[in-house]
């Protein structure tokens, strides 16, 4: 079972530790002072307590045998003080006190130097020999009312007493307003993190510049979030890129399957279309695998080489149903010599894959690939005859999930089978080439849309 204080907030335990501490310390404080008081003050009684004896004992003389001093008069609350002179066990003087204080002045008669206390008469009494030629002939005992002293303690311990009270309090009030202060952000933060959902990805405690523990801590979170929601972003980018470009290999298989169901079809026409679905499959398991790849490595892709004639070959193959849904013509223009990317041949196709079906959806009714070595690149070029690129989207195009106004257009106009994009092909293409050490760029085109892409020769 939980004990009570575990149940309490930290502010509550921190308020509490802190009103015990200073409790205990005013405590410790008030009973020190007032022991050292006390102390001086029977100090200082004793002091004159034996001040008074000695100046008694200079008053006494003796002269054959007789012992002469002058006589007490007056009560010792009155005058404050009192001497009792005792000879040879006889009382020599007295003041006129009550019974209980003279037996109690009377018992210090023959006894060593000392001090008795007298409570009930508040008086403190001091008991010294009186020696006469070297004989002890008798006891000074001298007397001192102690109603002030002890006054002034009860005071000085209630004014205390009621010192400690106040700080306490004080310190209570002023503990609560710094806890308060200190823990409302974090008590902020909290109610903002509940009210958050798992859509809001860009909120954050914004707490400004670093300075003290809190913010620190609010900057350190924030920091995190940037993280978790950057994680996700990439999540949810990785599963629509994987959806995007699985689009094109699923719809050959579904092409291939309602073209081999559609009649009665000879063994080898099966086997193509089999041979031609095992193809699309191998299809999708790279693009997974890519894509997989790009997004854990996500700074730099793996380095490799691949003939540039069959990426572009390949790529045609891979857009062929989408050309033939929108009655596009793909043509290649093979490279004049021999050329080598330095990339695998799966990441470069998911690369140009991208932008060339971007060029089938836009085309009128034909795409153009070429490819060429510029110093230490390869530049694959993508033009078609299509509305081209506005100047002010060239950059805007590569964001995901934005259409240009191209694709507006088309949607509008209506142009018959063409197939809608969801604007993740340009944007995963870049990426892509970015993190090859390449880019996706858009040129100038005297007709329609002009792609650049940039890789590394191998």
């Amino acid at each position: 079972m939980r004990r009570p204080f575990s149940r309490m907030g930290v502010r509550a335990r921190l308020l509490l530790v802190v009103l015990g501490t200073v409790a205990v310390a005013l405590i410790a404080m008030t009973v020190a002072f007032n022991y050292l008081l006390s102390v001086s003050f029977e100090s200082d009684a004793d002091k004159r307590l034996k001040s008074l004896a000695m100046d008694e004992s200079s008053k006494i003389s003796i002269s054959d045998g007789r012992v002469t001093l002058p006589r007490p008069t007056g009560e010792i609350q009155e005058l404050g003080s009192q001497i009792w002179v005792f000879v040879s066990g006889a009382t020599v003087s007295a003041p006129n006190v009550e019974p209980a204080l003279q037996e109690a002045a009377k018992a210090l008669d023959g006894q060593p130097a000392q001090f008795v206390d007298v409570p009930e008469q508040e008086v403190r009494l001091y008991g010294v020999p009186l020696y006469y030629e070297g004989e002890r002939i008798g006891t000074i005992v001298s007397g001192l009312w102690m109603g002030s002293y002890n006054a002034n303690l009860r005071m000085t311990l209630l004014a205390t007493v009621a010192l400690a009270a106040v700080l306490l309090i004080i310190v209570a009030f002023v503990a609560r307003w710094v806890l308060n202060a200190a823990f409302g952000p974090v008590s902020r933060m909290t109610a903002e993190a509940e009210a958050w959902s798992a859509a809001d990805l860009d909120r954050r405690f914004e707490m400004g510049e670093p300075h003290d523990e809190v913010t620190h801590l609010a900057a350190t979170l924030d920091g995190m979030l940037d993280r978790l929601a950057a994680s996700l972003r990439r999540e949810r980018r990785f599963s629509a890129e994987v959806s995007h470009q699985l689009r094109t290999p699923l719809a050959k298989i579904k092409a291939e399957a309602e073209l081999a169901l559609r009649r009665q079809r000879d063994p080898a026409y099966y086997q193509e279309a089999l041979r031609s679905v095992s193809q699309s499959v191998d299809q999708m398991a790279r693009t997974v695998e890519t894509l997989v790849a790009a997004a854990q490595e996500e700074g730099s892709l793996a380095r490799g080489r691949a003939d540039v004639w069959r990426v572009l070959d390949e790529v045609t193959a891979s857009v062929e149903v989408l050309a033939n849904e929108n009655r596009v013509r793909v043509r290649v223009e093979p490279p004049l010599r021999s050329l080598r990317v330095g990339v695998e041949r799966d990441i470069a196709l998911q690369i140009i894959q991208p932008v060339v079906e971007n060029a089938c959806r836009f085309a009128k009714t034909r795409v153009v690939l070429g490819a060429a070595r510029n110093g230490k690149e390869i530049l694959f070029t993508v033009e078609d005859d299509g509305p081209g690129v506005g100047e002010e989207e060239k950059d805007k195009i590569f964001e995901p999930g934005v259409r240009g106004s191209a694709a507006e257009a088309q949607e509008t106009a209506a142009k018959e089978g063409a197939s809608r994009g969801a604007g993740l092909g340009l944007s995963l293409a870049r990426r892509l080439a970015r993190a090859a050490s390449g880019d996706v760029e858009v040129g100038a085109g005297a007709v329609g849309a002009r792609f650049v892409v940039r890789l590394p020769s191998g």
